[in-house]
């Protein structure tokens, strides 16, 4: 075992002194050592419960002869830090939470890592970890908040940011809004909808790094705690397996975790992650890849925010089982990819399939929703490397219309709640990107209020940075290069005209190239928002959002 180097040996006497400190005893030095990375906090409800899902964990790894230890990692809440500068430390939780899980388990030389995750970036970042740690490891995910209720109305968090937009428009009153924001979130878990958290959950299970049906389970649902203990035996037999990551992660693994998105409406953000999570492991992938996916790959879950219903709806229906198992029907997944469990994708998703009888969720594909899925590559002279529409939440396909600049999200929201935004316009929100910002923050309190005051279908948006799981409308995000480093969208001015033609996959401004190759001359770059510390290291060595928004390796 590579935890023998710590715990055996001569030399080891003091390590073995120090466990014993913690519980160790005689017996439990032949056993496999395994680090429980725990991203709880009681800051926000989405990892809220994690606290009680780790005694569970660490009870079924004891019950298969592994030994626990657990850690912290840090988690920023997206729906408390959003619209406001706490938003920049959001993606950038990402890479310190992979670090901190690669740190613990180099540090200690574990023979195993899982990490416990819920909100938006706990997800990505655990599984970038887990598979650097070179051990076998699994992500394992707290599960959905309950759906809130008011006068019949099913609520989740976007209704409270929807509601701002309505109380400015004057369509609600400011009773109604407190309404809303009573009772939109009952109690612990990740947001309702097919958001981020619950797209990368699922994401995740094609990928095979959770257990398929497990993080589907919502997070009060009575049955977590058991299949939690289950997940640690799991564990326990890949550790004895010494089955890893990097041995079963491949090229068709990552289609199908596009494929799973695709296929729910699921998050922009979905794009970024995978881009990052792939590098890990050493798989090509591309915007591209993303595209060509979705063309091809219907829309059958019927899920918030573009449709009906929660993730705790899809759960009662059948899980993510039951999409797997309708997509691999059509021959929309590679069924004969492994998993952490040894077995194939679509072995497990036999023993996980179960359907509700008369559920109202997902379709076969033959009656599918939409006919592509909601995931859309642009490109163009505004977005030369790529941007990312996610289409799911919107019919309309061709829209132009005069810019609307602003270089910050503060601004433009101020003009939004102002109710001078025009339908038409073409709001643009720059140097939000990955260095600019820095961390490319999501744009949710801006695309809410749109959507609220009404203007959904009559406003495009286009922004550098990126877009909440629960954005819905013409807003096109992820825009590389950014402005912060003199991209296109940097060139923009107040009155140009912007083309959006989804069809033909184009985003452009109606400028002749002249007229840009003499902005381009006169543009000037902003300094940093940070000189000193983790934002300003951030900045320094961040990517391009088509390239995942991941940190540059040192050169060989």
């Amino acid at each position: 075992m590579r935890s023998d180097r710590i715990k055996k040996g001569l030399q080891q006497a003091p390590a073995r002194s120090m466990l014993r400190a913690v519980g160790v005893g005689d017996e439990d030095f032949n056993r496999p050592f395994v680090g429980v990375v725990n991203t709880f906090t009681d800051g926000m409800p989405c990892n809220y419960h994690l606290r009680q899902l780790a005694l569970d964990l660490k009870a079924g790894l004891k019950e298969a002869g592994v030994f626990p230890f657990e850690f912290g990692a840090p988690a920023i809440s997206d729906g408390i830090s959003m619209g406001t500068p706490g938003m920049r430390a959001s993606l950038i939780s990402r890479e310190v939470i992979a670090d901190s899980v690669e740190l613990i388990a180099q540090g200690y030389l574990y023979d195993g890592m899982v990490v416990l995750s819920a909100c938006d970036k706990t997800i990505p970042g655990g599984a970038m970890g887990v598979i650097r740690s070179g051990v076998p490891g699994m992500v394992l995910y707290g599960g959905t908040i309950a759906p809130g209720e008011w006068q019949g109305r099913k609520l989740t968090i976007v209704s409270v940011f929807e509601a701002v937009g309505q109380r400015a428009a004057g369509r609600i009153t400011d009773e109604e809004l407190a309404a809303i924001e009573r009772h939109a979130i009952p109690g612990p878990g990740a947001c309702g909808g097919q958001y981020t958290a619950n797209t990368m959950a699922m994401a995740l299970e094609a990928l095979g790094l959770s257990p398929i049906g497990y993080n589907a389970i919502p997070a009060v649902h009575p049955e977590k705690p058991k299949a939690t203990r289950e997940a640690g035996r799991i564990l326990a037999r890949a550790i004895e397996r010494n089955w890893k990551p990097q041995d079963f992660l491949t090229r068709r693994s990552f289609l199908n975790a596009i494929a799973a998105v695709a296929a729910t409406g699921g998050s922009t953000n979905a794009v970024l992650h995978l881009l990052a999570i792939a590098r890990e492991v050493g798989v090509e992938l591309s915007l591209d890849d993303f595209d060509q996916v979705s063309r091809k790959t219907p829309v059958i879950a019927d899920l918030l925010p573009w449709g009906t219903y929660t993730a705790w709806e899809l759960y009662e229906a059948g899980g993510t089982a039951l999409v797997f198992k309708k997509l691999l029907e059509a021959g929309l997944l590679y069924g004969d990819e492994k998993t952490l469990t040894g077995n194939t994708l679509a072995e497990e998703v036999e023993r996980a399939y179960r359907e509700a009888e008369g559920q109202k969720v997902v379709f076969p594909v033959e009656q599918a929703l939409k006919p592509q899925g909601g995931l859309v590559v642009l490109k163009g002279n505004l977005a030369p490397r790529g941007a990312v529409l996610k289409l799911a939440g919107t019919e309309r396909t061709y829209f132009e219309g005069p810019a609307r600049v602003f270089d910050s999200e503060e601004a433009a929201m101020e003009k939004v709640l102002a109710k001078e935004i025009r339908p038409g316009d073409v709001v643009v929100i720059r140097y939000v990107g990955p260095k600019g910002a820095p961390g490319m923050p999501e744009m949710l309190s801006v695309t809410s209020a749109i959507v609220g005051e009404g203007l959904g279908p009559e406003v495009a948006l286009l922004t550098d940075g990126r877009f909440s799981g629960g954005t819905r409308g013409l807003m096109i995000g992820h825009i590389a290069p950014e402005a912060f480093v003199g991209g296109p969208i940097a060139l923009l001015e107040n009155g140009d005209r912007v083309r959006i033609d989804v069809e033909k996959r184009l985003l452009e401004v109606l400028l002749p190239e002249e007229e840009l190759r003499k902005r381009q001359e006169r543009w000037q770059p902003k300094p940093p928002t940070f000189r000193h510390g983790l934002f300003a290291r951030y900045a320094a060595l961040v990517e391009q959002a088509d390239q995942g928004a991941v940190l540059r390796d040192p050169e060989a």
